[in-house]
């Protein structure tokens, strides 16, 4: 059994704005063109500031509205093995899809990446997606249903690990297929680079718990959070494996905490409802409900902290302390401002709690 009694050094990454208008559906909201420079500077902030990690998810079309949410994005493994040749500690991580993705292809690929990084490299897993992404593009198989692409990806998990540590591969599996496979050379990360995964259902928790490094928990509540974390480790345990726990917080910061209170009430004046009820639709909220759960969504996609500097890290703590998580994964208005606000005066005291 792990000994979980003594503090843990807690992870801080950042979401990098890879879609256009991040985490906050607001035509109000600071500009986030999903582009290139922005996702550069992040980086690069966030390396200066002594963050862990910085992420990019996998997004292939938006959610219309008058923003146009997400409707431009850049591709995350290529964008990330650009950040990579910038940055010098951060840990870089990409996300893939299986469905999409040839586990052979993603081998070579995120082993390039670590090769590029210095060992790294992170993976993140996402089993599933929303329908209308595949669709475009004739990739989405109505024969599988949602345990089944928990299936594929599992499969499809297990072959990319013996890419990344045997000679070679022969496989026959449901889904994947083959002979005498090798890929070389070997990633640099030892034992292989971090995996990540999200999954709130059970089949999908069981797979990010087996396969995975560290799980992204969602909950509504910080007691749901903190039992879904509890429930991660518990498991954890039952595997004879370990887990890290992460969630996600938007930081919205200002001089005093009525300025950064004030902010967010302009932002989510601002919300793009047209973009939320298409974003909620695609995570199959039923059309009678739409506008009802869209009024309570608004415009923030995930939990917040808001106010003084001073006021963000006593709130940020708390989060972490009191879901019992190993870390957060944060995104901002403005990322550079605020990474390097979070950097010279939230991180340091964070630090000194759990170092």
């Amino acid at each position: 059994m792990l000994d979980r009694t003594q503090p843990q050094r807690k992870d801080f990454g950042v979401f990098l704005p890879v879609a256009n208008g991040g985490w906050i559906i607001s035509k109000t909201a600071p500009t986030l063109d999903g582009l290139w420079k922005q996702n550069l500077a992040a980086a690069i902030t966030a390396d200066e500031q002594g963050l862990d990690f910085v992420m990019s998810m996998g997004k292939w079309r938006g959610f219309g509205g008058e923003t146009n949410h997400w409707g431009v994005s850049m591709e995350s493994i290529t964008m990330m093995a650009g950040i990579a040749q910038a940055t010098r500690n951060v840990k870089i991580w990409a996300t893939v899809h299986p469905l999409l993705h040839n586990p052979a292809v993603i081998a070579k690929m995120i082993t390039t990446l670590d090769h590029i990084s210095g060992g790294r490299a992170g993976l993140n897993i996402v089993a599933g997606a929303y329908r209308g992404e595949f669709d475009q593009m004739g990739a989405w198989d109505d024969s599988l249903d949602h345990d089944d692409r928990y299936l594929l990806t599992e499969e499809w998990t297990h072959v990319l690990k013996r890419l990344w540590s045997e000679p070679s591969v022969t496989h026959e599996g449901r889904f994947f297929h083959f002979k005498d496979c090798v890929s070389d050379p070997k990633p640099l990360s030892k034992p292989r680079p971090t995996l990540i995964c999200a999954g709130m259902s059970e089949r999908g928790f069981r797979f990010s718990v087996r396969e995975s490094d560290a799980c992204f928990i969602g909950g509504r509540t910080q007691e749901e959070r903190r039992d879904s974390s509890r429930r991660a480790k518990a498991m954890a345990d039952q595997y004879g494996t370990t887990i890290k726990t992460y969630a996600m917080c938007t930081l919205v910061h200002a001089e005093t905490d009525a300025k950064a209170e004030a902010l967010v009430k302009h932002y989510a004046e601002g919300v793009d409802m047209g973009a939320v009820i298409q974003m909620l639709r695609s995570w199959g909220v039923p059309a009678e409900r739409l506008d009802a759960a869209a009024k309570a969504q608004g415009a923030f996609m995930t939990q917040t902290a808001v106010g003084s500097p001073a006021t963000c890290a006593e709130q940020v703590e708390a989060f972490v302390t009191d879901c019992e998580l190993d870390g957060l994964m944060l995104i901002f208005p403005d990322y550079v401002e605020g990474l390097t606000m979070f950097g010279q005066e939230i991180l340091p005291k964070l630090r000194a709690v759990a170092a």
